[in-house]
């Protein structure tokens, strides 16, 4: 009895405050989601996951820094429970859908982009967004810097036969972690994924800008920046740190690409240090 008890206190000390789920209108009128929790008057951390991702997928974090921070988890378009608009899918409307979130929360905010989130992101700053940035996470996808990242080797399969969407993304969904979460976890991922129509999806993967683009904007701030990658992209790392003051690096050996699920605790030891040490809110 005394355990339950202990674990039930434990996990009502560990919940956020508050939270509440808001809708807002953008300029060109699609309806974009975004959850809040954590007290109103704390420096503000805004979540932007990748491709065909919910914003949920940042609760490890939204549990870690809720307490602290005021957390807000975003949905950009057509993902999670934002509205599938028929058109929008391009750096630029998803840079100005970013911007009109953080223009409607109050003070500086750090945004912390996650894969094809950190595109997302730079097409923000990209724009001008950088007067409302105090801070930059960027987790594992490049940012234009040198040495490209080389694609990955095709398998060599032998008459392959036809896979299904759902199957095709239920195993992009799994290979995101290098520890496999529970199924059931995997299963809701997988479904809020497929929410995405195809041919949005595939917009999504063919912004038509070049390499520079993401470089110039990354380089265009002097904000603190701290960027987490796998070793695939340590080149780009190194470079960075070079070229561009202000800049932490993290290398993330033993997880998946969801770095920040596969290995929490490092992610959000790391996110708090910078936090705490780099960035002025």
């Amino acid at each position: 009895m005394r355990f339950w008890l202990s674990a039930l206190l434990g996990l009502l000390l560990a919940a956020p405050a508050w939270a509440a789920d808001y809708d807002f209108t953008a300029s060109d009128g699609a309806r974009l989601h975004y959850t809040e929790t954590g007290p109103a008057d704390a420096p503000c951390l805004v979540f932007v996951p990748g491709w065909t991702m919910p914003g949920w997928i940042f609760t490890p974090q939204l549990k870690a820094f809720s307490r602290s921070y005021r957390v807000v988890l975003f949905d950009p378009r057509g993902q999670g429970s934002s509205e599938v608009t028929a058109t929008g899918y391009n750096q630029d409307r998803r840079g100005e859908d970013l911007g009109e979130l953080i223009e409607r929360l109050p003070g500086k905010v750090v945004v912390v982009g996650w894969s094809l989130g950190v595109l997302d992101t730079l097409a923000w700053v990209h724009q001008g967004g950088s007067s409302k940035l105090a801070g930059l996470v960027l987790i594992d996808n490049s940012v234009g810097e040198n040495p490209a990242p080389t694609p990955h080797p095709a398998p060599r399969r032998a008459a392959p036969a036809p896979v299904s969407r759902e199957a095709k993304m239920r195993a992009f969904v799994a290979g995101m972690f290098r520890t496999c979460p529970a199924a059931s976890y995997l299963n809701r991922l997988t479904v809020s994924c497929l929410r995405v129509p195809p041919a949005q999806a595939e917009e999504l993967l063919r912004y038509p800008v070049p390499r520079s683009y993401w470089k110039d904007a990354i380089l265009s701030t002097d904000v603190p920046v701290l960027y987490a990658v796998r070793p695939r992209l340590e080149g780009q790392a190194q470079n960075l740190l070079l070229d561009r003051p202000n800049t932490s690096i993290a290398i993330f050996p033993d997880a998946g690409h969801a770095l920040f699920v596969d290995d929490a605790s490092r992610f959000d030891e790391l996110m708090q240090q910078f936090l705490e040490t780099k960035v002025r809110l």
